[in-house]
């Protein structure tokens, strides 16, 4: 696990439009969504010696909207923010061989533990246009906050030349929020990737706002 000696950072991208607001990208990564005409610029702060970010070996913390979504990627892949989503790429495009993207909702306060994720992941895989070749079951995943559901198809991607490839999609409710998650990667490297996807579902945290990003120290700590 990384934790601080010395000279630890902590990268910060704002947004540049009519309406600033803060996002946060780095070794810990913080960011928020704009609706439009998304600009960004990259600010690097140092974190406290006393610090709380712990993450595996070779990789690093996303943190999204102050703590909405939180989850660890690979510290070498590239993040190319979108307008309404955030993905991650092993190598910057077109070279890129995989693509982690995630999108998130505030939902209003309410009960949600009895919304149907495993209907609501079925009926958006059933709906999936490209050439599915085969199916994988729904995993459910129960969190003392949340609940994630994930599954998997395998499908021809004929961009280029035909080849196998797999996507995997996530959905994740809990405190109030709602994330999308979604990996896609060529089949003959799923050896090597599917331990990527096994660290964000088991790092995926949602709604765990984040006080003071420069020590990681949270609501209510």
């Amino acid at each position: 696990m990384r934790r601080a000696t010395t000279h630890y950072q902590f990268d910060i991208i704002n947004e540049v439009s009519d309406r600033t607001d803060l996002g946060k990208e780095s070794k810990n990564t913080m960011a928020k969504r704009k609706k439009s005409n998304l600009q960004w610029i990259k600010e690097t702060l140092e974190l406290k010696p006393d610090h709380r970010w712990e993450s595996p070996s070779g990789y690093n913390i996303f943190v999204l909207d102050r703590g909405s979504v939180r989850f660890n990627v690979p510290q070498n892949w590239v993040l190319e923010p979108q307008e309404k989503s955030f993905k991650f790429l092993d190598k910057k495009s077109p070279d890129d061989d995989c693509c982690l993207e995630v999108s998130f909702n505030r939902l209003p306060p309410n009960d949600w533990s009895q919304f149907p994720l495993k209907s609501a992941l079925k009926k958006a895989m059933e709906d999936d246009s490209r050439d599915v070749i085969e199916r994988g079951e729904i995993f459910t995943i129960k969190r003392q906050t949340a609940r994630i559901v994930w599954t998997e198809i395998k499908f021809i991607d004929t961009q280029a030349e035909p080849r196998e490839a797999f996507s995997r999609t996530c959905i994740g409710l809990g405190s109030n929020v709602q994330c999308l998650i979604t990996f896609d990667y060529w089949a003959d490297q799923a050896e090597q990737l599917i331990p990527v996807w096994d660290e964000v579902m088991r790092s995926l945290t949602l709604g765990l706002y984040i006080r003071d990003p420069m020590t990681g120290v949270a609501f209510p700590d």
